[in-house]
C-alpha cells in the first residue's frame, strides 16, 4: 500500500426512498485504512435525490480534517451535479440550464461547503450490481426507513 493509500478516506453511499416523495433512508460506509464505520438516518417525507445526498453529507460530516476522500456512489446526479453542473449553477445564480430554480439547493449548497476542504475523487457505479459496500449501504437506507416508519416521528432519525 503507498502512503497517499494509507491518508485515502474511501466512502460508499446509497439512498432509498418509499415512494418519491415518502418515507426515505440513506447508508454510508466510510472507510480509513483498517477503520470502518456504517452511518444510517430517515426522514418521513422526502425524495430518492435528497437521501442519497443526505448520506454523503452526513459522511462527510464525520471527517476531522482535511482529507483524500473517494467518494463512491450510484447517484449519477449526486456525481455529474458536483463534477459537471456544479459551477454553472452558481455562475447563473443556482438556475439550472432550463432557467428554474435548483432543486434541492440546501443540500447542494451544505455538500460544497463540505467538501471544500477536501480532495474529493467522485466515482460512480451502477446499483444493485453486486457491489458489495454499496448493496450494504443500500441494505443499511432501507433499514433506516423502517426504523422511522416504526417510530412515526415527525423528526428526521439519524445513526452513527
Amino acid at each position: 500500500m503507498t502512503k497517499k493509500n494509507e491518508t485515502l478516506v474511501e466512502i460508499f453511499s446509497d439512498g432509498a426512498c418509499s415512494g418519491n416523495p415518502g418515507p426515505g433512508g440513506y447508508g454510508a460506509i466510510l472507510r480509513y485504512g483498517q477503520h470502518v464505520k456504517e452511518i444510517s438516518g430517515c426522514e418521513l417525507k422526502t425524495t430518492n435525490n435528497r437521501m442519497e445526498m443526505m448520506a454523503i453529507i452526513e459522511a462527510l460530516r464525520q471527517l476531522k480534517r482535511p482529507s483524500e476522500i473517494r467518494i463512491v456512489t450510484d447517484s449519477n446526479y449526486v456525481v455529474k451535479g458536483m463534477t459537471e453542473w456544479m459551477p454553472g449553477w452558481i455562475r447563473r445564480n443556482w438556475v439550472n440550464s432550463q432557467k428554474k430554480p435548483v432543486l434541492n439547493r440546501d443540500l447542494w449548497e451544505m455538500l460544497l461547503k463540505l467538501s471544500k476542504p477536501h480532495h474529493i475523487d467522485w466515482q460512480w457505479i451502477k446499483g444493485h450490481h453486486g457491489h458489495k459496500e454499496n448493496e450494504r449501504c443500500d441494505k443499511l437506507a432501507k433499514k433506516a426507513i423502517k426504523q422511522c416508519l416504526r417510530k412515526k416521528r415527525g423528526k428526521a432519525k439519524h445513526n452513527g
